[in-house]
């Protein structure tokens, strides 16, 4: 699905039509994340966000595991698997599966951590204790309440915020705001702050408030710079990845923007590589959208052609957030 338009804007009119729907939605999103999540006998972390579309939790579960690691722990990454076909609790295999199977983002974890893709968190997180995880580090699952949680980390895009501020359907929002950042015991602003209304509730909360920015990967950056490229994505803000390419020196020549967790077609595939080779451009996108690609045969052609531009999460205050994610071991 594709983020419309007035999400983030000014409440208008269509917000207000919507809001019945939202109020309802938004109660039962409450209800849910106010129940009593179930232990599951180690540490569980869990990086979510408060809206709809992408913020940069996966990047940042990323970065904590790493973070987990090498401070000793053997952690294991949970994620629902969406996208995917499969319910699991299941192991991902990086070699044998594909997104299709267990969805782009767990591949994605995968490769940094030992992954457990399941929809019933509970039983996932089981699952890796009984692989033997010291720790939990979940992709995503802020509203989800069936799990218990050490720690809770939101992930916020400092550009576009909560956007109208109301609740889906009106709205990016996936629960009242005030419902979400109960359980919230940090909150990170991904890229430029421009509005400050989040940071400001949570530190009205005594929340801890972190800055991070994604930053492409300086070897594919050198190698990207002497080309002109075809950028195109199918995440949840294509323009973020679209600016991260240019203010990192590439020449982006076109763009090409697709919703969030896109399957490619055939067709589309078939038409970026024609474009591209037709204005001498490269086709360059996202890990996410080229783990989509992988193991498909439709696509064969445009996954052989296209680069990808990998990014991490750098969060500024590294040392503060390894102290709160180790002091949620210790509890």
């Amino acid at each position: 699905m594709r983020d419309p338009a007035f999400w983030w804007r000014k409440p208008g009119i269509r917000a207000a039509l919507l809001s019945p729907l939202a109020a309802g939605y938004g109660a039962i999103a409450a209800r849910r994340m106010g129940k009593t999540g179930a232990p599951v006998g180690i540490p569980v972390l869990c990086v979510g966000n408060f809206t709809l579309g992408g913020a940069g939790k996966t990047p940042t579960t990323i970065t904590l595991a790493k973070m987990l690691g090498e401070a000793g722990e053997r952690v294991f990454c949970l994620s629902r698997g969406y996208g995917g076909s499969l319910a699991g609790p299941k192991s991902v295999d990086v070699h044998a599966d594909t997104a299709a199977q267990v969805g782009d983002e767990a591949l994605l974890l995968a490769r940094a951590a030992p992954t457990i893709i399941a929809r019933d968190r509970v039983a996932g997180a089981e699952l890796a204790r009984a692989r033997g995880a010291s720790v939990v580090v979940m992709d995503d699952g802020l509203q989800n309440g069936s799990i218990a949680k050490d720690f809770a980390l939101a992930v916020i895009d400092g550009r576009r915020g909560i956007g109208n501020g109301k609740v889906f359907p009106a709205g990016p929002l996936r629960a009242p705001l005030a419902a979400q950042l109960a359980p919230t015991d940090a909150l990170l602003v991904v890229g430029e702050q421009v509005n400050d209304e989040v940071a400001g509730l949570a530190r009205a909360r005594r929340l801890p408030v972190l800055h991070g920015k994604l930053v492409p990967d300086p070897a594919a950056v050198t190698a990207l710079k002497p080309q002109r490229v075809l950028a195109f994505a199918g995440i949840g803000d294509p323009d973020k990845f679209f600016a991260t390419v240019a203010a990192a020196g590439i020449a982006v020549a076109a763009t090409k923007s697709f919703p969030d967790h896109h399957r490619y077609t055939a067709e589309e595939a078939a038409e970026l590589v024609m474009d591209a080779e037709h204005d001498g451009l490269t086709p360059l996108t996202t890990e996410k959208d080229h783990a989509r690609m992988s193991g498909e045969p439709a696509l064969t052609a445009l996954f052989a052609r296209a680069q990808v531009l990998p990014v991490a999460m750098v969060v500024e205050e590294a040392g503060e957030l390894r102290k709160l994610a180790t002091a949620a071991l210790r509890r």
